[in-house]
C-alpha cells in the first residue's frame, strides 16, 4: 500500500511489542526469516509477510472477537403476572476480547413496553410563597391518579416536602412567628407519604400540611431530592416500576458549598439520613450536595427527575437538565393549576425517547455510538432517539476500541443502561496482548548462543549483550558494523540520535519522549499539538503521525465524531440548517445561528416551524398537539396582545390562515440574551358573520333602488323623446297656419325652426299663429 507503513516504521523487538502498533500489524515468529540483522522487519502487514515467505500458521495476528452470553427477548408489556421479569433491552450480557487497536462493535436494542408501573413521588417546596399552590393541589391524589391510570393500570403515589435547613442564615430559627401565626417551623426534609396506590391518602396528607418560612430566596429542595432518591426501603421504589420524582417549587435551590454560610463544612456523603419522624437528620450537619452527586445518585435509582418551576426559572432549571442526566424542566403556573397536565406532558416526554448512559467505563477504552430510530436511518455518533411511541423498538450499534493494554490478567466491565431503565447490559472485557508463541519460550536457547530467550522466532539476549542471536557484546563497534547503522548512504549514523552498536542503533534517551525506530528515525513526541497537548490528548503519536482515539479524527486529533451536540430539539443535526464539524454546527443557511442553528428569524421556514408553536402552545391544535412534543420543542417565550406593532425591524412578522379561514398573525425575533420571542395576536383576525335578515334587506334594497333608478331614466328619456317630437308638430303646423294667413295678408316673414315647447312659446310663429 502507499504511504507509511506503520509497522515496518515501529520499534517492535517482540511480538507483543508489534501488535500494540496498529491492528493491522502481524508478527512472523518463524525461525528462518528475513534478513539476520533486522528484528523489527519481523513485524509487518499479513500480506507482505507472507509474500516474504513467512508460512500463514507462523503469523501472529489476533483480532477482537464479540461473543452474546445471555439474551433474552424484549417485553411487549410491563404490568401483569410478568411484570418482574419485564426485559427492555437485548442482549443483557456481553463478552469482548480486545486487541487494541482492534474495533469490534455489537448491536443494542431497546424497548419502552406497554402499561409498565409507575411510582410517583410528589416533593413540594411548603415556603410560605407557595401557600396557594398548596391550596390548589389539596385533591390532586385522585385526579392525578385518574390522568395517570389511562396511560398505566399499576400507579403508585408519595408525597414529601421541604423548605430549607433551620439554622441561620437560611432560615428563621424561632419556633413561633407573630406575622405568621399559621406557619411552621423550617425543616429540611420531610417524608409524609410512602408510595401507595391507595390514592385518598395523599389527599388526606396534603389537607394536614401548613406552610413554612425562610429567610433567604433559595431553598433546600437538593438536599429533599437526594434523600428521596436513596432513602428507597422508607420512600418505597420498586424495582419494576417506572421511577417519577416531581420537584415543585417557585425559586433557585441552594447547591453545594452554599452551607459554608451556616459553618457547615462537612461534604454531603450522599447516604440516607431519616430519623424515626421521617425527616431529614443531617440537614444541619452537612452541607448541600453538588449537581454531580445528585445526578449520580438519581441514576443509581432510575429516577426520572421532572423540575415543576415557575416561568421566571425556566432557564436555571433548563440549564440543570444538561448537568443532570434523565431530567426534564416543565413550566409549573403560578399557583399550580397546570400541575396534572405538566406531569402528563412529562411523563409522555420521557417515556417518547431513549438515551443510553455508559457506567464505569475503563480509562483506555473508547466507545462510540450509532443510533437507529424509527425512521431506520443510522446517526453517527448519537446515543439516544426522540419522537417515539410507547411499543417502539430502536437499535444502537456500539464500536468499542481498547487503547492499550493493562496488566496480564486484568479483565474489565462496563455497563450500558438506558436512562431511568432498571434493566441493563453488562459487558465483560479481556484483552488480547499476548501472542501464542509466547508459550514455547526457550531460555539459555542454543539458537541465542546460550546467553538469552528464544521466543517467537527471535532472541532476547541477557544484559550487555546484543545481535540478532546474541552474538556481540556492547561496546563493539567497527566499519562492517556502522554501515548498518544509517538509513542511506550520506546520512547521519543512527540519524545523530543513538549510537552504532554490534549492528544495531542504541536510540538516545531524551527528556520529551521516546526515541526508536531501526535508524532512530521515530520518536513518540514529534507530533501535531492542539493548545499545547499533544495530539490533543486524544490520540497517540507515534513516529510524528497522530494515531487518533475512536471518535475522534485530524492531524491533531482534535476533532470530534460525535454529533450529539449538534443535535437540536426536533431530533434533526444542526437543525437542517447546517452540518457537523468536529462537535459544533457550522450553520449553512443565511441568517441561521445559535449552537444547534435553531434560530433563524430570516430563513424561509422560520414562520411555518414557529407558527407549530403558536398553534400547540395557545390554541391546542396543530400537528405538535398529537403527539405530546409541544412542551419539549416549544420552549420560546410567547407574549399575547391585543394589537401586534410591526415597528421593530429586527423581528419577522408571520401570518397564516386557520382551519377557520382567519388570518393568525405573530411577530418572531431573537433577543439579546439568546432567548427566543413570539409576539401574537391573542386570537386570530376574522370577519364579522354577516346577519341574514341584513343580507336579505340589502339585497332586495338594491334591487328595488336599481329599478327605480332604472324607470327615473327610461321616464326622463321617453319625457326628452315626446317634447321634441311635439315641438316638431308645433313647428309643421305653425308654418301651415302663417303660409295661410300670408296668402291673405302680408306678414313679416317668420322662423317657425324650433326644438322645445319652449322655443315655439316665445317665437313670431306663435304670435302669427294666436293671429289666425
Amino acid at each position: 500500500s502507499l504511504g507509511l507503513n506503520v509497522c515496518m516504521s515501529g520499534s517492535a523487538t517482540s511480538c507483543e511489542e508489534c501488535l500494540l502498533i496498529s491492528p493491522s500489524c502481524a508478527w512472523c515468529a518463524q525461525e528462518e526469516f528475513g534478513r539476520a540483522r533486522t528484528l523489527t522487519s519481523r513485524c509487518d502487514l499479513s500480506q507482505n509477510l507472507q509474500k516474504r515467505g513467512c508460512e500463514a500458521h507462523n503469523i501472529e495476528s489476533p483480532s477482537s472477537t464479540t461473543m452474546v452470553v445471555k439474551s433474552e427477548p424484549l417485553s411487549s408489556k410491563g404490568s401483569g403476572p410478568t411484570q418482574y421479569d419485564v426485559i427492555q433491552i437485548m442482549p443483557q450480557k456481553i463478552s469482548l476480547n480486545l486487541r487494541p487497536g482492534d474495533q469490534t462493535s455489537f448491536e443494542v436494542q431497546v424497548r419502552q413496553v406497554e402499561d409498565y408501573p409507575v411510582d410517583l413521588y410528589y416533593l413540594m417546596d411548603l415556603s410560605l410563597s407557595m401557600k396557594d399552590d398548596l391550596d390548589t393541589i389539596r385533591n390532586l391524589g385522585t385526579k392525578l391518579a385518574d390522568e395517570m391510570r389511562k396511560l398505566t393500570s399499576n400507579f403508585r403515589l408519595g408525597f414529601g416536602s421541604f423548605v430549607d435547613k433551620n439554622m441561620s442564615p437560611f432560615s428563621y430559627t424561632a419556633t413561633k412567628y407573630k406575622l405568621f401565626p399559621n406557619c411552621v417551623p423550617s425543616f429540611g426534609f420531610r417524608h409524609l407519604l410512602s408510595l401507595t396506590d391507595k390514592v385518598d391518602r395523599f389527599n388526606e396528607e396534603v389537607q394536614k400540611q401548613m406552610v413554612s418560612r425562610n429567610r433567604d430566596a433559595p431553598e433546600g429542595g437538593f438536599d429533599a431530592i437526594l434523600q428521596a432518591a436513596v432513602c428507597k426501603e422508607r420512600i418505597g421504589w420498586r424495582k419494576e416500576a417506572f421511577h417519577l420524582l416531581v420537584f415543585a417549587t417557585d425559586d433557585v435551590p441552594h447547591l453545594a458549598l452554599d452551607g459554608k454560610l451556616g459553618g457547615l463544612v462537612q461534604p454531603h456523603d450522599g447516604e440516607c439520613h431519616m430519623n424515626e419522624k421521617n425527616e431529614y437528620s443531617g440537614s444541619t450537619k452537612m452541607d448541600y450536595p453538588s449537581l454531580a452527586l445528585l445526578g449520580e445518585k438519581l441514576a443509581e435509582n432510575n429516577i426520572y427527575l421532572i423540575f415543576a418551576v415557575t416561568k421566571r426559572l425556566y432557564v436555571i432549571y433548563k440549564n440543570f437538565t444538561a448537568l443532570i442526566p434523565g431530567t426534564t424542566v416543565e413550566i409549573l403556573d403560578q399557583d399550580s393549576k397546570n400541575i396534572i397536565q405538566l406531569i402528563v406532558n412529562a411523563y409522555n416526554n420521557i417515556r417518547s425517547k431513549v438515551e443510553l448512559t455508559v457506567w464505569d467505563q475503563p480509562e483506555d477504552l473508547s466507545l462510540s455510538f450509532t443510533a437507529t430510530c424509527q425512521d431506520g436511518q443510522p446517526l453517527p455518533g448519537l446515543r439516544k432517539c426522540a419522537d417515539l411511541k410507547i411499543g417502539d423498538t430502536v437499535s444502537f450499534n456500539v464500536s468499542v476500541d481498547a487503547r492499550g493494554c493493562p496488566a496480564p490478567g486484568t479483565q474489565q466491565r462496563f455497563t450500558i443502561k438506558p436512562v431511568g431503565f432498571k434493566n441493563r447490559l453488562e459487558v465483560s472485557v479481556d484483552y488480547r496482548c499476548a501472542c501464542g508463541c509466547t508459550d514455547q519460550t526457550q531460555a539459555n536457547s542454543s539458537r541465542c548462543s546460550s546467553i538469552g530467550q528464544y521466543t517467537c522466532g527471535t532472541c532476547r539476549c541477557d544484559p550487555g549483550y546484543l545481535g540478532a542471536r546474541c552474538e556481540c557484546q556492547e561496546g563493539e563497534a567497527g566499519s562492517m558494523y556502522l554501515s548498518a547503522c544509517r538509513e542511506a548512504e550520506g546520512k547521519q549514523i543512527c540519524g545523530g540520535r543513538g549510537e552504532c552498536s554490534c549492528n544495531q542503533c542504541l536510540c538516545y534517551e531524551s527528556e520529551f519522549g521516546k526515541i526508536y525506530g531501526t535508524f532512530c528515525e521515530c520518536d513518540d513526541f514529534s507530533c501535531a499539538r492542539h493548545k499545547g497537548i499533544l495530539c490533543s490528548g486524544h490520540g497517540e503519536c507515534h513516529c510524528g503521525e497522530c494515531k487518533c482515539h475512536a471518535g475522534y479524527i485530524g492531524d491533531n486529533c482534535n476533532c470530534s465524531t460525535d454529533t450529539s451536540s449538534c443535535v437540536s430539539d426536533d431530533g434533526k443535526i444542526c437543525s437542517g440548517r447546517g452540518s457537523c464539524v468536529c462537535g459544533h454546527c457550522q450553520c449553512t443557511e443565511p441568517g441561521a445561528f445559535g449552537d444547534t442553528c435553531e434560530k433563524c428569524p430570516t430563513c424561509p421556514d422560520a414562520c411555518g416551524t414557529k407558527r407549530e408553536c403558536i398553534e400547540c402552545r395557545l390554541f391546542d391544535s396543530g400537528r405538535l398537539s398529537d403527539n405530546q412534543t409541544c412542551q419539549r420543542l416549544c420552549k420560546d417565550e410567547i407574549i399575547t396582545v391585543e394589537t401586534l406593532k410591526t415597528e421593530d425591524p429586527n423581528a419577522v412578522l408571520c401570518l397564516y390562515k386557520t382551519e377557520n379561514e382567519c388570518v393568525m398573525k405573530f411577530m418572531y425575533s431573537e433577543h439579546a440574551n439568546g432567548m427566543s420571542v413570539l409576539t401574537a395576536l391573542k386570537e386570530p383576525e376574522c370577519g364579522a358573520a354577516p346577519d341574514a335578515m341584513t343580507v336579505l334587506l340589502a339585497v332586495v334594497g338594491s334591487i328595488l333602488l336599481v329599478g327605480i333608478v332604472l324607470l327615473a331614466i327610461w321616464k326622463l328619456v321617453i319625457t326628452v323623446h315626446d317634447r321634441r317630437e311635439f315641438a316638431r308638430f308645433q313647428s309643421a303646423r305653425c308654418r301651415a297656419r302663417y303660409e295661410m294667413a300670408s296668402f291673405l295678408t302680408p306678414l313679416p316673414e317668420a322662423n317657425c325652426d324650433f326644438k322645445t315647447v319652449e322655443e315655439f312659446n316665445g317665437s313670431d310663429c306663435s304670435y302669427s299663429t294666436k293671429l289666425t
